[in-house]
């Protein structure tokens, strides 16, 4: 992967042992890199800080959460906030449109700034694909702090694929052996790809469908089968994740005829719904746009468990910050190092 900063001039390449330090020292930068066994392990965690969050432990008590957000959220962030908050952490949340970015400060000087006032986590959303691959490196060169991946671009969204990974073993038991789809645009998709490199580590099968422009063959190779039939995948599928239509990171008039021709050939609505298997259900990482990908009568219907993919966030992202800060069962992999040394 290959990072252009142009707001300093620097252009970075990210290698694969950037990237490994980066999961040895509890950032959180993708799902790429991440071990399956870690992977059950976080999940087993998250499991145990749903189910007994009354009894949760502030284990961060007097340590600082920064979020810093490049993009528009509402889930993402205000679940990393509330998750800090339940561990007892404080909490600051910076904006690119309220900070220095607006004045031309570059991702590598803001990294470099805030690790210097030492606080534990920075959880950063960008636009752009490998920035917090970018920030990390930053934080690296000053300081002790861990980052976490909001969602970099199309890239990867990580937390995003393990509250959804979560959601679906409480509804299957398990994923590996399970049919998984996932539907929309993939392309511009950070959801689906760290969907489709978790869930193929699980051992689950995934079906990818979508119009040609929005799934390309080249898809398969990140994880997954693409079906064209809409049909067919819904009647194979275990459970249906929709992706919204990312208008925002097309170039150009959207590539296919109309939303309602869209909405026809690929959307989520009641008749194509009922193709579904007795048992099989229905999510969204949202936002959604009704009536395109997914019709109100499905996003709000029986099979839908998009309310609690939402709940499930809090747990993932409580269990992502104490590894960040090698807490609960991470704690005793940083017995006897600083920090620093942990990050080195």
């Amino acid at each position: 992967m290959h990072v252009r900063d142009l707001g300093c001039f620097r252009s970075v390449a990210v290698r694969s042992d950037d990237a490994s330090r980066g999961v040895a020292g509890h950032h959180l930068l993708d799902i790429e890199t991440l071990e399956a066994s870690e992977i059950r392990r976080l999940l087993d965690r998250a499991r145990e800080l749903r189910d007994t969050v009354s009894q949760s432990a502030p284990v961060l008590a007097g340590t600082s959460v920064i979020t810093l957000f490049y993009e528009a959220s509402t889930r993402t962030r205000a679940s990393f906030e509330i998750a800090a908050q339940r561990l007892g952490a404080s909490v600051i949340t910076v904006t690119s449109s309220n900070s220095s970015v607006s004045k031309g400060e570059s991702t590598w000087d803001t990294g470099r700034t805030l690790a210097a006032m030492d606080p534990g986590v920075i959880v950063c959303r960008h636009p752009h694909p490998g920035a917090t691959h970018l920030l990390a490196r930053a934080v690296e060169s000053v300081g002790r702090t861990a980052v976490i991946n909001a969602g970099d671009g199309a890239h990867e969204h990580p937390t995003q694929a393990l509250l959804d990974s979560l959601t679906l073993c409480d509804r299957l038991g398990s994923v590996e052996g399970r049919t998984i789809a996932i539907i929309g645009d993939i392309a511009h998709s950070r959801v689906a790809r760290s969907n489709q490199l978790l869930l193929t580590k699980l051992g689950a099968r995934v079906l990818l469908g979508g119009p040609r422009s929005l799934v390309p063959a080249s898809l398969e190779a990140i994880g997954g089968t693409i079906i064209r039939d809409v049909d067919e995948i819904i009647r194979q599928a275990d459970a249906v994740m929709m992706l919204r239509v990312q208008f925002e990171r097309l170039v150009g008039p959207p590539p296919f005829p109309s939303l309602a021709d869209y909405n026809r050939t690929y959307g989520l609505n009641a008749s194509r719904a009922s193709l579904m298997k007795p048992d099989a259900f229905v999510m969204h990482p949202g936002p959604m746009n009704r009536g395109i990908e997914i019709d109100p009568e499905v996003a709000d219907g029986p099979t839908s468990v998009v309310a609690h993919q939402v709940r499930n966030g809090i747990a993932a992202r409580m269990a992502v910050l104490e590894r960040a800060m090698r807490k609960g069962p991470w704690q005793s992999q940083g017995q006897g190092q600083s920090r620093g040394q942990e990050m080195s």
